[in-house]
């Protein structure tokens, strides 16, 4: 018998914008969920106001800005999926005092962005940006002069998460010595190995290459006083965030000759739209490669992605399953074939559970399984019934003190 939900997936709308890959799209209409919205590119601020106020899922990738103003417009919004590694365009806190869980894709990405930092380090390595550079200009420069294999050299890797450790295995088999920091316990892959401070890599490192999330402890964690701290003739590369390094430090470093490379893929202030000019410090460089934030744009990543994240928003929709938020008490569900489903969201305050309990007992319906899982400031509670028990528990649940949502599920 198929599941009657609180209200059909038909009139759930989802709004896709930034050219989400297509496999998202069809994800979601092979779920049945059939009011999708598409849009190629990010909406101003005014159409995202507008648009938002009635949508219940919005997937983005990294131009748009979901700030606490904008959510507060969103009152049909119950999950965001932010198509990317990256969640910092989010207000997390925003999202989830408003009881909406925000899903990201952690892995999809991983493998091409390390194979760009690759790619780079080998470019930088053979000088092969100046001397296409000059081979432009009618120049030929037909050196091995600063010219090197990388074989052998070492590379320092800040940042050994998904993308760090995927750079580690990828380094280590062109033969390059693998050193890395982060302030995490992490297990070494390979030979690598574990520096016990960014000084120590610093001093060490051929290439310094980043892969770490935007905080305020990351950011300019890449100065003067750090570039200072390196090899001279070695090289950057930054395919984290953008706020990470201080290029205007970097460019000082390149007109000195402290560093001999360097490759930005992120920047502190990016274009919205191609039709935005770019501009940035490390311009007029010739050993600098500049790519416009295509670490992870490859079409495999991207389709990988869309279905990462599409599974992850269908997932909660359908049965309230949290796995993979970034932001929420995380429970890992499967749907009920013939029982009541119930959802609560609220402020994790001392007496809430007893009080959503007795709003079951009270009137003797039998509650067959729950699953609470808090954090110090939420708590997300799931109730299955045997009874059908109708709209009235739903609106007694929404009132108890301290709610954020409920919802019934189906």
């Amino acid at each position: 018998m198929a599941k009657k939900y609180s209200f059909n997936k038909q009139d759930i709308r989802v709004l896709l914008l930034e050219g989400i890959h297509q496999s998202a799209v069809k994800y979601f209409k092979d779920q049945g969920y059939s009011r999708v919205e598409y849009f190629k590119g990010a909406l101003d601020d005014q159409e995202l106001e507008e648009k938002i106020k009635d949508v219940h899922i919005i997937g983005i990738r990294s131009r748009t800005s979901l700030t606490a103003g904008v959510l507060r417009k969103a009152k049909k919004l119950f999950a965001i999926g932010c198509f990317s590694i990256g969640t910092n365009h989010v207000d997390l806190q925003a999202a989830k005092h408003l009881g909406i869980p925000v899903f990201n894709a952690p892995f999809s990405n991983t493998r091409s962005v390390a194979e760009l930092v690759i790619a780079e380090i080998i470019m930088l390595m053979r000088e092969v940006p100046a001397k296409s550079a000059a081979a432009h200009r009618g120049d030929w420069l037909k050196l091995s002069s600063n010219s090197f294999e990388v074989r052998d050299k070492n590379i320092g890797i800040i940042g050994y998460g998904h993308i760090g450790s995927q750079v580690s295995i990828l380094a280590e088999a062109l033969g390059m010595n693998v050193f890395y920091f982060d302030i995490e316990k992490k297990l070494s892959l390979g030979k690598a190995t574990s520096c016990s401070s960014l000084t120590e890599l610093l001093n060490i490192a051929d290439v310094v290459t980043l892969h770490v999330p935007e905080t305020d402890f990351t950011r300019n964690m890449i100065s003067k006083a750090e570039l200072d701290q390196m090899k001279k003739g070695s090289m950057l590369i930054n395919a984290s965030r953008g706020t990470v390094v201080d290029y205007n430090s970097v460019a000082d470093a390149l007109r000195n000759k402290q560093l001999a490379g360097v490759a930005a893929d992120v920047f502190p202030i990016e274009p919205a739209s191609a039709s935005e000019k770019f501009h940035s410090v490390l311009q007029g460089f010739d050993n600098a490669i500049l790519t416009p934030h295509i670490g992870g744009n490859t079409l495999e990543a991207q389709e990988n992605i869309g279905m990462e994240v599409a599974e992850k928003l269908v997932r909660y929709s359908d049965n309230g399953s949290t796995i993979g938020a970034v932001n929420f008490p995380q429970i890992s569900l499967q749907p009920n074939l013939d029982k009541q489903r119930y959802l609560h969201i609220h402020q994790n305050m001392p007496g809430l559970l007893k009080e959503i309990n007795n709003v079951f007992t009270g009137k003797d319906i039998n509650i067959v399984s729950q699953f609470l899982q808090t954090d110090p400031e939420i708590g997300y509670v799931i109730i299955d019934t045997d009874n059908q028990a109708g709209d009235g528990i739903l609106s007694e649940l929404k009132s108890i003190p301290h709610t954020i949502r409920a919802r019934m599920l189906y």
